[in-house]
């Protein structure tokens, strides 16, 4: 019963296949032919072998003299956390301040990195972004606690404005702390935050 259908798929089955071949040997054109493969090894080591031109002495050491300069200074800015004997103070605003360490529970994907592409350190504040249009980032900030509690941590430090927070945070500052149980500790709270000039 079964038979003669079966036949008759595989009869079609075949005739397709003999024509696909057939139609693929007379259609197809042959593919190109490659270039031996020691003919593209020796042109990528001919392209590697190539060197830029040398820069004279005298360039050289200019740019060495900048490349020294730039680190001095980065060295410079990032050494000097403590504050001026008068600073001349700038804007001040009053915002919810809390802290964050670098896990990245509490942060993204690269939790030592701060917006700025600095690494976190000890002065490092982040501010939410409407924050930000009042402080950029580079700004040297100094923060009072409100409630009395860390005003002696607090006194004569200058933070710098290098992280943001997430979009969803407004009117607030989180300060980095080195230690999560040093972040939980400092707690959530007000402060007054004024730019130094």
């Amino acid at each position: 019963m079964f038979q003669a259908p079966i036949r008759r798929l595989q009869a079609l089955i075949v005739a397709l296949l003999g024509f696909s071949v057939a139609a693929a040997q007379t259609t197809l054109p042959t593919a190109p032919a490659l270039p031996a493969s020691t003919v593209a090894t020796d042109a990528v080591r001919d392209a590697l072998a190539q060197t830029a031109p040398t820069q004279n002495s005298a360039q050289q050491a200019a740019q060495n003299q900048a490349a020294q300069n730039r680190a001095a200074g980065v060295a410079a800015t990032q050494a000097s956390d403590t504050v001026a004997v008068t600073p001349i103070r700038g804007k001040s605003v009053i915002a919810r301040s809390t802290a964050y360490n670098s896990t990245p529970g509490q942060t993204d994907a690269t939790p030592f990195i701060t917006a700025t592409g600095t690494r976190t350190r000890p002065g490092v504040i982040a501010l939410s972004r409407d924050l930000l249009r009042i402080f950029p980032y580079g700004t040297r900030v100094m923060i009072e606690d409100l409630s009395g509690r860390y005003s002696s941590m607090l006194k004569g430090r200058v933070f710098i404005v290098e992280d943001t927070m997430a979009a969803r945070k407004t009117n607030s500052v989180d300060v980095w702390m080195p230690t999560r149980s040093e972040a939980l500790n400092w707690g959530a709270r007000q402060i007054r935050i004024t730019a130094i000039r």
